[in-house]
């Protein structure tokens, strides 16, 4: 059986304020969400700076994916079982790992070594978001789980820009040494500001469980995003793809047999747990897509005739409101779940993340209207993550909050790995050639939009399928 949550949640807090402990972990979101963007700007440098070819040197983002999608939920269960103070800890040790590994890497190896440890440390932000539930008095949860879950997406977006103006001034390993220095500041707000919760699901853990999702996921996540590089008919791709099918198959076969499993599919099957999973691929698969086509838009050149010619730079800076208005909204998301329910919350950003790209499909001629359309696309986003938390917690057992909200983290990711490969489908069969370059044409980018659409519609769906009555938490599995 779970062990109960403490008697008292204000003796938790009594030498910590609230506010400090969401300042707290709201800074290690954003750390921790920064290292998915952080060497965006020297991609195009990437294979001469460690003596590899453009294919070999992805693996600089791949590497950080892969290692994202596979720790998450392991993170989440193991914070469960040993404390969620003590495994988020662990997870920004990761981070300075990870980017001391970086700061000395002068080739391939190394690289991809470092860039895996600090993919590995995103399971900080779900495992913040079940510290505050087991902390904070009831009345401030909603708007504090907004708020950590928004910096998601913040740290992407703002980090862009910061991390370009970075590699711009200074040698490319400064870019690790300022991550590693980040971590370590965060662990030691962590170690002294944020209280162990009491909260625990003991028992063995499921390495056989581990073992299984971390396979089906490598096996699915790695074509989708070397698909475009392989070829999506190549044999290695469809064979990897059927492979993947066949784990996961396995895997829930043998989770449904596992008295602790690593995941409770039971739980996850759930219709409030289940269609919020599925809304958050495709908000993570409609928010990727903004990360990807509105940069490319604002840097292509003006010859083009739609480009506007900005720097990374500047084009990073354009595109940073988006990522404050995720979090500006986050206390909006939380007074709108709180009138309506966090349901209703997801409908309206689901909604509005779909206004934004139909705008930026109409009105793209201009930096100003792709600022406009990127802040509607953030405050989509924003609303949309920030309701996704209270929808989970809302349906798990409390012991079960940080594997429940790591699943969920894992979700996003999918969305946004699958958004990675289809707009770079399309953006790549769909170009003009300017002078001896081949870059997406407008149409493509029209496309892309289109798709994104789509994604926002798919998501306002399964959003609307989420029952209305939300249950209340169980203290044993269903």
């Amino acid at each position: 059986m779970s062990t109960p949550v403490a008697s008292s949640t204000v003796e938790t807090t009594r030498s910590t304020s609230g506010n400090a402990i969401v300042a707290v972990l709201g800074f290690c979101g954003i750390v921790v969400s920064l290292m998915q963007t952080l060497v965006v700007p020297i991609i195009p440098q990437l294979p001469h700076l460690i003596s590899a070819s453009p294919a070999d040197a992805s693996w600089a983002v791949t590497a950080t994916l892969l290692a994202a999608a596979v720790v998450t939920p392991i993170s989440g269960r193991l914070g469960d079982m040993f404390g969620k103070k003590k495994i988020l800890i662990a997870s920004l040790g990761l981070v300075v790992a990870g980017s001391v590994v970086c700061a000395f890497a002068n080739s391939l190896i190394p690289l991809i070594v470092g860039r895996a440890l600090q993919g590995a440390s995103v399971g900080v932000i779900p495992l913040g978001i079940s510290i505050l539930r087991d902390e904070l008095p009831p009345k401030k949860v909603a708007g504090a789980m907004a708020i950590v879950s928004a910096t998601l997406g913040v740290g992407g977006a703002i980090g862009l820009p910061i991390a370009a103006a970075v590699a711009q001034v200074a040698d490319w390993h400064v870019l690790f040494w300022m991550s590693a220095g980040l971590g370590l500041a965060c662990a030691a707000l962590a170690a002294v500001m944020i209280p162990e919760s009491t909260v625990r699901n003991p028992g063995r853990f499921d390495f056989v469980g581990a073992v299984g999702l971390s396979a089906a996921l490598i096996l699915f996540l790695l074509p989708i995003t070397k698909g475009g590089t392989w070829g999506w008919g190549d044999p290695l791709t469809l064979g990897l793809l059927a492979a993947s099918l066949a784990v996961f198959l396995m895997w829930g076969f043998l989770q449904l047999r596992t008295a602790r499993p690593l995941v409770d599919l039971r739980v996850s099957a759930r219709p409030h747990v289940l269609f919020t999973n599925l809304a958050s691929i495709a908000i993570g698969f409609a928010m990727y897509g903004n990360s990807l086509t509105l940069p490319q838009l604002l840097m292509a050149p003006e010859s083009t005739g739609y480009g506007l010619g900005l720097s990374m730079i500047t084009a990073g800076i354009a595109l940073a409101p988006g990522g404050l208005v995720m979090m500006a909204l986050s206390p909006v998301s939380a007074k709108i779940s709180a009138l309506r329910g966090p349901r209703f919350t997801l409908m309206v950003g689901s909604v509005v993340v779909g206004l934004g790209y139909t705008f930026v499909l109409f009105l793209s001629s201009s930096v100003w209207m792709i600022v406009v359309g990127g802040m509607i696309i953030g405050a989509g986003v924003g609303l949309s993550y920030s309701s996704m938390p209270a929808l989970i917690i809302g349906a798990v057992p409390v012991s079960e909050t940080a594997a429940a909200n790591g699943l969920n983290s894992l979700m996003r990711s999918v969305g946004t790995s699958s958004a990675a490969a289809v707009v770079s489908v399309v953006l790549a069969s769909m170009t003009v050639t300017l002078g001896a370059v081949a870059i997406p044409s407008f149409d493509a980018f029209r496309a892309t939009f289109v798709i994104a659409i789509v994604a926002a519609l798919v998501s306002l769906v399964f959003a609307f399928l989420i029952p209305k009555a939300r249950p209340a938490p169980a203290g044993r599995h269903a």
